[in-house]
């Protein structure tokens, strides 16, 4: 199964960043998604079961995630769901992982402030222009 969703949630876990012996970045957390529902017999919001996901990032995304994100911080996340069963011999399970795509602070709950990643060429080190902004008729 591999479908896309957005998630948004709490940031439960310091984001581990690596690089692999291929050079390839990855960043991953654990996401708390819970939801609210409002309980008629108390008269208020109460928070209801909260979902569990691990977060796992790729390339440029996992190096950015690794330098905007914390634990603690609330975040958008989209990409690929997979779910999987697991067995160690000692314990079994299920996991619910989720490929990213993206992954945004969410402004809900805070502002943020973006800063344009510097995109460098692999052949030859060099800087790429940055694009034009994009013009608009009003």
């Amino acid at each position: 199964m591999s479908d896309t969703y957005s998630v948004t949630g709490l940031v439960a876990t310091t984001p581990r960043h690596l690089v692999t012996q291929e050079g390839l970045p990855i960043t991953s957390f654990r996401l708390a998604s819970s939801f609210r529902k409002y309980d008629r017999v108390k008269n208020k919001w109460v928070d209801a079961e909260t979902n569990w996901f691990t977060v796992t990032s790729f390339r440029q995304l996992a190096v950015n995630t690794a330098t905007s994100i914390s634990k603690g911080d609330r975040v958008l996340v989209i990409g690929k769901l997979r779910v999987r069963d697991w067995d160690n011999g000692e314990r079994a399970g299920t996991s619910v992982e989720i490929e990213a795509e993206s992954i945004g602070h969410d402004l809900l709950w805070g502002s943020s402030s973006f800063v344009r990643t510097v995109q460098v060429r692999e052949s030859d080190d060099e800087q790429l222009p940055e694009p034009e902004p994009e013009k608009v008729k009003v």
